[in-house]
This record gives C-alpha cells, structure tokens and sequence, in this order.
C-alpha cells in the first residue's frame, strides 16, 4: 500500500467492479480511504501528477457517490434549457463535492455499504439516465390494489339502506320473530336469491330457537355485507357460517333440501322422503363435478366465481318446470342415473363393485380401464382402493364422464385414467397398452382390426399434440375429437359407432341437437326409454323406488385428499 496515506486504511476481501465491467481482485491491493494527498481540488490546482493506488469517495475515481435526486434535476433543468438555448455556451461541469477534514478522521465506512454503492453508481460525468428520476416510475405505495379475493368494495356499500329495510321487513312480522318459511322475504330483503333462505336462517343461528329476531339478525347481515362484497364471497360465507372461505358437500343440503321441500317442480318428490337423499346427493355430485375444477372436495371462491353455480340457483324462483333447468337440479337427469345405478347394483346395498360396473352398456369397457378407475386414480378417498367398490356420488361422476367425454371434467378424468405413471403425459407405450385389449376384442368379434401403427398415427393427426409422440391433457381439451380418442383405446362399442357412422345422418342430428351437451342428448334419449319401458310393463316392473334404502347410507361422503392419496400435480 502506497505510504501517502496517513489514515489508516481498510483492507477488502472481494472483488467489486471497476470501470463497469472490469472484475479487480482488491484483496491486500487496494484501501478505501478518505485522505487530504489524493482531494481533487488540490491536484487541479498544482498540476501535480501525484500517484495513488486507493480507491476513494470522489468524482476522479471508478467508483463514486451516487448522484442526488437533487442534482439529477438539476441536470435535467440544465439539459432542457441547453435545447431552448443551443448558441449558449455550455454550463460548467459540476464536481462533486469533496468531504471535508473532519469528515477525513470520521470512522472508515463497512465493507458491505462500499459493495452496494460501488455495484450500483455510475461516474458523474456521464449524463444520468432517464429511468433514475423517481418522478418517471410510480412508486410502489402508489400502486392502486387489484386482488379483492372477498369482492371488490363499493366506495357507498349502502349499508345503512340494507339494514333499514331488513328492520322493516322484521316489523311486518308478529313479535317482530321470522320463522324459516318467512325468510323467503328476509333474504329478497338482503338482495339475495330466494332460495338462499333456508342457509340465511341457519346462519342466523335460527335452527336453535326455531325464529330470527331483527336484532340477532343485523349485527349478523351488518357483519357480512361489511367484509364480503360480492354475491360469490357472501354466499360462501352464509353457507359455512363465516367459518371456512370454501364450500364442502355437507354444506349444500340445507339448500337442496329446502329446494325439494319448496319448489313447485318438485312437488311429487316431497311425499317421498325416503328418495330426498338420493336427489340431494345427485345433485351435490353434480355440482362438485362442475365447479371444482381442482378435484379437490373443496369448492373455493375464485372456482365459484368462474362456474355458472349461483346463476342457476337464481333462476329456480324463475322456473317452475324443475326439468327444464338441465344444470344439476333436472330431475329427469337425477331418474337416468339413479336408475342406472340401481341396475347395475345388483344386491342394493348402494355400492358397485368391479364386476358390476362390468356390465355396463352391455361391458362395452375394456377391463384395463375398470382397473384403472378402481384404482383410486379418479376417485376421492382411500375407501374404494381398500373395499374395490364404487359409492354412489363416485358413480355419477362415472357416468357423466363416459357419456360426455368432451366436457372438461371428463376429458380429466379419462386421461387420469390412461396415465399409467402420473407423468402428466400419455406415452405411446400407454397408448399401445390400452389399446391391445380393444385388438384382441375385435379379433374375436371377427372384426379386422387396425394396426397399432396405423392407429397411432391416426390419433396423433386427430390431436395434434405439440411435443411429438407425447399427448399432454391440454393437447386433448384443445382437440374437437376428444371423445373419438378416448373411445378408440376403451370403449368398442362407441368406436365401432363412430367408425360405422353415416357423416350425413351425423351431419344431421348435429343440427337438430344443437345447443345440447352429448349429456344432455343421452340423458333425454335414455329417460324416453326408461319411461316408455315403464309403460310397456302397465307399471308392473321393478322401480328403482320399490326398494327401501339403506339407513346407513345416509352421508355423503367426497372426502379432502391430500398428497398421500395418489393425486399428482401433474393435472
């Protein structure tokens, strides 16, 4: 170290950068200092070349101070009026300036302050950038928020409009009490569908006392309109008691069982309360299999937000005919899959084992792809791995994925199925493994089969998948012939159909169908049947509502899967 210094120096143990990009090793080479030898003013002044090997605070070394806002400004004032004034002579450089001789003696700076401020300053000489001109970039304070996951608040919330108009509805009541059939008029009070009611009673607390009072109620409606501010947030929060930010299935039956006890469409159903839960599970099933789009058996917020759950559950007051509300609620639907249950459910005891759902459609599935949906790979639960048996709200989802394989829930499903590995992607040699059962099957039908390699190429053509010879599952929602893909590799029937097909008869119940999901087709064809059969028989045949069910079967279990269950994130 060069003995010009009198001040004892700092020594560095990194490296840190010189002249921008030039990397210099400091280590017992060089000292940051502040000393009188080395002051700028003094070197301009005696014209002396005076050498030294410190790197200090000053503009005549790579590393300097950071200019001030200040200064940036001043800069900037100094440019605009050199663009106004181009014959004016040029303004003086500024020097920074120099500390003085008891800032000299102060204590030397640490070692990691000169690292960030030699990584991050310029010389100032250079003309400073645009971008360092805090005036330019909004800071982050200034940032308005955009995530409401409750709702995004009004800036008039109109509470005090609410409550005063719940308070006069309450006064039109005697005592002031409301009972559950009079909070029909309580919730259209609060702005809310009708058939929130039976949910907006229980989370008043009203089942202990059999009524609402208008003061147990305000503090309540006050409390949520307050923290939720959009109909999906409140309706979470009426449901669950403000207790969880998303809906189980447990947390539906208050609902559906107030719209079989209530709607006019369902008056025939009323008087048979044994069947209420069969309903009443269809329905929960079929709303998980909708709007839960993360298998998870928990329906959050932003998941209710995208599904059409709450639009359908206003339009029931609209409606009367039950049937014509196709999403979750048509009893027609809830018919054809209870009574497709019931015949594959041999000894009606509520389960379907293997070797009944073996006979469905005649055993138009493939044995391979039974084993893989008993395997817990599209099931919720432990239950059906130990026990090799399906429960009922397990079968609808079955059943609305093999008769509409293009919905997205299904398109899910049946590739959890192929997906032998978890990986997330079918292989061509989970591809040849299904589709060796559907060789040798039309092999004994006496049918020529196709070739695996011709096969495959035909499929891959049909999805198109984007990393050659690896189908992702968004390759297959991108693709219009899901279903003839899925048919081709386990379900004969339907492949030999779509194989056989006439395209002008199929052209044609196209556009008479339109409009109609392939569930919505079967579920109409199926429900003529079934009510034709009956008529046929003069009402003497088995109905599926002869039996009593079983008391045990009384839940409805979906389950909360964890990572041990063998759900991959790969989906």
């Amino acid at each position: 170290m060069t003995t010009l210094c009198a001040v004892p120096c700092q020594f560095l143990g990194f490296k840190i950068p010189i002249y921008h990009s030039v990397l210099v090793d400091q280590r017992c080479s060089r000292a940051i200092h502040h000393c009188d030898v080395c002051n700028v003013v003094q070197r301009l002044e005696s014209g002396a070349a005076i050498v030294c090997k410190s790197i200090h605070y000053g503009v005549c070394q790579p590393v300097a101070i950071p200019p001030t806002k200040a200064r940036i400004i001043k800069k900037r004032e100094e440019k605009a009026t050199a663009k106004v004034s181009p014959h004016s002579p040029p303004a003086k450089p500024q020097l920074s300036p120099q500390p003085k001789v008891a800032d000299q003696l102060s204590p030397q700076p640490k070692v990691a302050e000169v690292k960030s401020t030699s990584a991050t300053t310029t010389p100032t000489t250079s003309t400073p950038s645009p971008k360092s001109d805090s005036s330019s970039t909004p800071s982050g304070s200034s940032i308005p928020r955009f995530y409401f996951p409750l709702g995004q608040p009004l800036t008039d919330d109109g509470t005090g409009k609410e409550l005063k108009k719940v308070s006069e509805v309450f006064g039109t009541f005697t005592e002031g009490k409301a009972y559950k059939k009079d909070f029909g008029e309580i919730a259209k009070a609060c702005c809310c569908p009708l058939y929130w009611k039976a949910a907006l009673f229980l989370a008043a607390e009203g089942d202990k006392l059999g009524c609402v009072t208008s003061a147990s109620f305000q503090p309540l409606w006050k409390r949520i309109i307050q923290k939720y501010h959009d109909d999906y947030s409140r309706f979470v929060a009426i449901l669950t008691r403000m207790k969880r930010t998303y809906l189980t299935a447990d947390d539906f039956v208050p609902l559906i069982q107030d719209v079989i006890d209530t709607h006019p469409g369902l008056t025939f159903l009323q008087e048979a309360q044994e069947f209420h839960s069969r309903y009443l599970h269809t329905v929960i099933a079929r709303i998980f299999y909708s709007v839960n789009r993360s298998w998870s058996g928990q329906i959050s917020i932003p998941e209710l937000r995208r599904s059409n759950l709450l639009q359908v559950i206003s339009s029931l007051e609209e409606e009367d005919d039950i049937n014509q509300i196709t999403d979750f609620f048509s009893y027609e639907h809830f018919y054809v899959i209870y009574c497709k249950f019931w015949e594959l459910d041999t000894d009606h005891d509520l389960y379907i084992s293997k070797d009944d759902l073996s006979r469905h459609n005649d055993g138009a599935l493939s044995p391979r792809i039974l084993d893989r949906i008993f395997s817990g790979a599209v099931t919720m639960g432990n239950g059906i791995i130990r026990e090799e048996r399906m429960g009922y709200p397990d079968f609808v989802w079955f059943l609305l994925s093999e008769e509409d394989k293009r919905y997205p829930t299904a398109v899910e499903y049946w590739f959890r199925c192929m997906d032998l590995d978890g990986d997330g992607i079918l292989s061509m040699y989970e591809l040849e493994f299904f589709y060796e059962e559907q060789y040798n099957k039309m092999e004994q039908l006496g049918i020529e089969p196709m070739p695996f390699e011709d096969c495959l190429c035909s499929v891959l053509d049909m999805v198109k998948p984007k990393r050659e010879g690896k189908i992702t599952l968004a390759d297959l929602k991108a693709c219009k012939m899901t279903h003839i893909f899925f048919d081709t590799f386990f379900n004969l029937d339907k492949y030999l159909d779509h194989e056989q097909r006439d395209p002008f008869a199929a052209a044609k119940e196209a556009e008479e169908t339109a409009g109609m999901s392939d569930w919505e087709k079967y579920a109409a064809e199926e429900y003529e049947m079934l009510v034709a059969e009956e008529n046929a028989s003069g009402g003497q045949g088995q109905d599926p509502y002869d039996d009593q069910i079983p008391e045990e079967d009384s839940g409805f279990d979906f389950g909360v899967v964890d990572d041990d269950d063998g759900w991959s994130s790969n989906y």
